[in-house]
This record gives structure tokens, sequence and C-alpha cells, in this order.
């Protein structure tokens, strides 16, 4: 596999599209507005970024294959990667594409630089919820830079009615299983990372998944699917926009018990719990997928008792009681053994949260009023935790903290909720009312 800092000797600045190097660099100044690279020549800018090389022992230098990826045109792409393809394609659910255009077209660069963006721009003006449009750009990124550009079938990115699949060549680095967790990120593609990630649209925390299956449960969309195809050496990752559970009125609660109690016998240790009048179970939603179901469950089951070692005796309780239950405890379980610390609730973070955060999250560089008044207004709503600020406003915590928590306190305009206790751990900031009041 040809590695994306190999430098292309014979291909110079003449095989670059430059409409393609001026959108990238109005976009870096954008981010970086007083970066020093913002005065270099053409040339001197694409060494520092990564799309052009030196070979020190020759005095030779010349395009590296990551510059050729984000700022050539398809023709002579291809001539490095015979099998470079980009595609997206769109259909109402018939066999007919009702949208598509491809690297061949010819009616643009066909780079990588411009496809994201062209994609970036359909997603937002067809996805009117901006998390969503996020998490669907998210996986777009992951895609474009793990990609194995040497392989075969092309990237495609496909979007039926109910779901998104997005397809590249090139087998995942790390286990599948650890994908949706925090994890160090292997790169296929470091330099395409270093290219994309100086414009604040990826980073190099292998956390980009973990924030989009996150974004899928705060929806209550069913969980991303991963696929491995060995024969074909390939990758496909589905986006379902179909909700895996319906929520239950209050009016149906009373009739709840007994559609347990027909489903089978198989939950009559769960009906002795539920009706149990210290345990006053408030069950939300169930699925007819019996997995669902059951995971459902458990999930509510967790909540009956703050203390962890008693929970967990009664989850051990119920699963030797049915074998039924086996598989949701030990995956609960398994869940359990990563640092809880620095995951955030996403029960705790609504849509309205989710779409007053927004701005932030589109836009890596503001203004520190903009982002001190979107920290207020989110803080209007109800206190936040630090990691929940970090995951909003998809900035570190560290930062979040020192350059404007931090301000906010010291001018008052937020209080802590352990004034006394600043490294509680449930430690949170609320909103100052007596400030407006001031």
């Amino acid at each position: 596999m040809l590695q994306d800092n190999l430098i292309l000797e014979h291909y110079g600045l003449n095989e670059l599209n430059f409409d393609t190097i001026k959108s990238y660099r109005d976009r870096f100044a954008e981010v970086k507005p007083a970066h020093p690279w913002n005065a270099l020549e053409t040339k001197e800018f694409l060494y520092k970024v990564g799309a052009w090389g030196k070979v020190r022992d020759t005095h030779k230098e010349g395009v590296t294959l990551a510059g050729l990826l984000l700022f050539s045109e398809e023709r002579i792409i291809t001539e490095v990667l015979p099998q470079y393809f980009l595609e997206y394609r769109e259909s109402k659910g018939n066999e007919e594409w009702t949208e598509r255009f491809t690297s061949q077209d010819g009616t643009w660069s066909g780079n990588i630089f411009d496809f994201y963006f062209h994609i970036h721009e359909i997603v937002r003006n067809s996805e009117p919820q901006p998390s969503i449009a996020s998490s669907l750009t998210e996986v777009l990124i992951n895609m474009l830079i793990h990609a194995d550009y040497n392989g075969e079938g092309g990237v495609i990115l496909e979007k039926q009615p109910s779901h998104y699949v997005f397809s590249n060549p090139g087998l995942l680095l790390v286990p599948t299983d650890s994908v949706f967790s925090n994890t160090v990120s292997q790169l296929r593609n470091p330099n395409i990372v270093k290219l994309f990630s100086l414009l604040g649209l990826c980073e190099r925390s292998g956390s980009g998944l973990k924030k989009v299956k996150q974004n899928w449960s705060l929806h209550h969309y069913k969980t991303p699917a991963i696929d491995q195809d060995v024969s074909m050496h390939r990758t496909v990752v589905t986006l379902s926009l179909s909700t895996q559970e319906r929520q239950v009125s209050s009016s149906e609660k009373d009739t709840y018990n007994t559609s347990i109690t027909d489903s089978g016998n198989n939950f009559k240790d769960v009906e002795k719990y539920q009706n149990t009048p210290e345990n006053d179970v408030e069950i939300n939603s169930y699925n007819k997928n019996r997995y669902s179901y059951n995971k459902e469950l458990i999930e509510e089951l967790k909540s009956y008792n703050n203390n962890v070692n008693s929970l967990n005796k009664e989850d051990n309780y119920y699963n030797n009681e049915s074998n039924l239950y086996n598989n949701d405890v030990n995956s609960y379980n398994n869940e359990q053994e990563e640092d809880s610390s620095n995951l955030v609730n996403v029960e705790n973070i609504d849509t309205k949260l989710w779409g007053i955060a927004a701005l932030a999250r589109e836009k890596k560089r503001l203004s520190p009023n903009q982002m001190e008044h979107i920290i207020l207004e989110l803080c209007k709503e109800k206190p936040l935790m630090l990691k929940e600020f970090a995951y909003l406003l998809e900035r570190t915590p560290d930062g979040v903290r020192n350059n404007y928590l931090t301000k906010l306190l010291r001018k008052g305009q937020l209080q802590l909720k352990y004034p006394n206790q600043p490294n509680h751990p449930k430690q949170a900031y609320l909103f100052n009312k007596k400030d407006i009041e001031k």
C-alpha cells in the first residue's frame, strides 16, 4: 500500500487545482487567522501542511500523495492511483438514482477535499437537524481519512430514505468492537488526517464515531452498524434513520404489565419486581424486537438502586433466573469496565441543548463573546457538568474551563452547584439569576 507521505517527484504545482488550494487556504485563515503560515507562498504553505515534500538526499521535491488526493484533479490522481473513485448517490427507495455525482464527472475537480465540502452542503441542506448533519459529516470525514485509495471499489456514500451507507476500500486497523469507544486512532493516512485536522474537521483522538453513536442514541435511532467485508477488503458503516423504540404514553402504563405477561413466562420475575410497591418502575419505551425490548428493560432496572453493588446483585439475580437476560447483562457489565468519568449521559442532553450549541460545533473558531453567550444560554436551560459542555461544544474540557467557565464564574454570570466543594464528582455550572436582577 502506498504511504500518503510518498513524494511524487514528477508532479509539481502545475498538477494541482489552484481553486481547491485557495479554498483550503481561505478556510485555514478563517480557523487560524493569526497563524504565521497564512503569509507563506503557495509551495512553502503546502510543504508546511504536508502536501509538498522534499527529498533531502537528491534535493528533488514534489507533491505528496496526500497533496495529490486533496488538491489535484481526478485524471491526474488516477495516473498514480488507477483504482481511485469517489461517488455520492441518492434515491427515494427505488432502483433509480435521483441524484448522483462521481469523481469522473468532469464538472468538478474530483479530489477528496472538494468531495467532502460538496457533500457537506448536501447534508446540511437536506438534514434540518444540525446534530444529524454533524454526525453524517463526522462519518464522511472518517471514511475519507481511513480509506485505502489503492484498493478497489472506490469511496461511496449512498443515501436512502431510511438510512445512509458509507463504504470505502480498506479494512479497519483496530478491532471492530472498539470503534465506538475511546481509543487511540490507528492512522492509515496520517498526512490526510493532518490536512483535515488543520481545518478543525477531525481529531486524532479516535473518538469521532463514539460521538456519532451517542448522538444516534440521543435521537433514539438504531445503533450504527460496522461491517467488514474481508473478501472485498472493504469497510461499510450504516447509519439508520429508523427509531428502535416508541414512547409509551401514561394511558398505556396500566396495560403494560398485561402485555409483559402475554409475551411469555420469561418475564414472570420482572413482573414481580415491577409490582413491588417500593419499586415503582417507570417504563418509557419498548420494542417488539425481543433483543431491543429486553435491553430496554435491563436499562430501566438499572435505576432501581443507586448503590452500584446492590445493582450488580440485582442484575446477577435476573441473569440466574432467566437465560433470556444473559447477553444484556454481560453487555452492560462490559460497558461498566470503561472509565465512566469522561462519558456523557446522553439522556441529559436534549435536542434543545444540542441546537443551542450548534454554532460552536459548526465553527471551530468563535469570538469569546459568542462562546460565552452560547454557554450562558445552555445554563439557562439546566445545570451542566464540564464534560457535558465539552460534548455539546466539541471542545476540550480544559479549554472550556480555562477559557470561558472560569471567566464567567469570576464575572458572577455563572455559579457552582457545589461552591464549597470545587472538586465534587458531580460539580455543575448554574446560570446566576441574581446577575440579571442586578
